[in-house]
């Protein structure tokens, strides 16, 4: 008689036991695994979208006059429901909005190594009505300007800010609402020409050093999460965020959060993702 070998049967069971063994701990190996790339990859996404959205508000706030800065809650009344950074308090202020020099002006262009406007003004020349700033191209300016808004403004929209002059939050800026109508207040409006001119009424005072501004920005952290930066609109002519240019930061923010320690700020920026339940991360940064 001829015999076959076969398993056993404690060989049977005893290979079933390795099977199931292998087979709770293998998924579980694989599923921990792809947990771990996924996590591994929204880690990054988080960190990057993050990183990039505080760099980019912080090169905006970096030129900013530091006198304006302001801050708004998530359902504005642009007449009265702002304050200066340095008083606001509490997590209900989602907008934060400031006047920004003309930096790109200040810098020249690739046809000269000199500024559009060089932030200085001959007072022995200059008259409460119009404002000589030596080796400033009002013609060169004007054209950055049409550039830079898309067309949407000139330097007849622009604005000088004296530096040392006093600032008055509420009206010298025009953050009410309320167009500048005179040349008493912390913004002074402009028009072009071989020389700075006064828009409407004098001069009342007149500094050394100024700030040349043609936009105001904000940044707004809405409901549905994105954070918008808005730009080229003038409040010293009446103007509010909704008027200007609109630009997308980044998606799901899940908050926005700044404040001012003297004349710095510090703003922190968090982002979620709906694939790893409950898990956030947060950039700040301190502007100079």
């Amino acid at each position: 008689m001829r015999f076959r070998n076969a398993f056993t049967l404690i060989e049977l069971v005893f290979v079933i036991v390795v099977m199931g063994v292998i087979g709770k701990f293998g998924v579980e190996f694989l599923a921990g695994a792809y947990k771990g790339f996924i996590f591994t990859n929204v880690n990054n996404t988080l960190q990057t979208n993050s990183a990039t959205a505080v760099a980019f508000i912080s090169t905006r706030l970096q030129h900013r006059i530091k006198d304006s800065i302001i801050a708004r809650t998530s359902d504005p009344d642009f007449t009265t429901n702002f304050v200066a950074l340095g008083s606001a308090s509490g997590e209900n202020y989602t907008i934060l909005e400031w006047v920004g020099a003309d930096i790109d002006g200040l810098r020249g262009n690739s046809n000269s190594s000199l500024p559009a406007w060089s932030g200085v003004i001959d007072l022995d020349l200059s008259s409460t009505t119009t404002i000589f700033s030596p080796e400033t191209n009002t013609t060169e300016i004007d054209e950055l300007i049409d550039i830079l808004s898309d067309g949407g403004s000139s330097i007849d929209d622009a604005a000088l800010y004296f530096v040392g002059s006093s600032s008055d939050i509420k009206t010298g800026y025009g953050w009410n609402g309320i167009a500048i109508s005179d040349q008493n207040k912390t913004m002074h409006p402009i028009v072009g020409g071989a020389t700075f001119a006064s828009t409407d009424g004098n001069f009342s005072e007149i500094y050394e050093y100024y700030q040349l501004a043609w936009s105001a920005y904000a940044v707004v952290h809405s409901d549905d999460g994105n954070l918008t930066l808005y730009y080229d609109y003038q409040p010293w002519n009446g103007e509010n965020y909704t008027n200007g240019k609109s630009a997308t930061i980044m998606e799901n923010a899940s908050s926005f959060q700044f404040m001012a320690i003297g004349s710095l700020v510090k703003i922190q920026v968090c982002t979620k993702s709906d694939l790893v339940e409950e898990y956030s991360l947060c950039k700040e940064k301190t502007i100079y």
